[in-house]
């Protein structure tokens, strides 16, 4: 296993993302529970204060979860260059983290151990 050198500001970024994602997870997990098929998630940007809010479909939800380095954000919260957009849905954009934000997503993923 080769390990990537994280920058301080990469291992930020991801820290922050993924605690927007692990409040994702608990609205998804609630929102399947009353079966719904979409959810108002909270944009899982870099940035600790944003709050912004955006609908999506639950079933595209776990389709971005199924890697732990892709992220759903609100459109226009892109990080360059920590990130690529690889998708634009009406109100938010899937991004794909690089380099050591992708690395520590992915061990930060909740759903690492699954």
């Amino acid at each position: 296993m080769t390990l990537i050198p994280v920058k301080s500001e990469e291992l930020k970024i991801a820290r922050t993302e993924s605690r927007f994602r692990t409040v994702n997870e608990r609205i998804v997990e609630t929102a399947q529970g009353i079966g719904a098929v979409e959810a108002e998630l909270v944009c899982e940007c870099a940035d600790p204060e944003c709050g912004e809010r955006f609908h999506a479909p639950i079933g595209e939800y776990e389709e971005v979860r199924a890697d732990g380095a892709r992220f759903l954000i609100s459109a226009g919260h892109e990080e360059q260059p920590h990130e690529r957009v690889i998708d634009s849905k009406p109100g938010f954009r899937i991004v794909e983290k690089l380099r050591g934000v992708a690395a520590v997503a992915r061990r930060l993923n909740p759903r690492r151990a699954r």
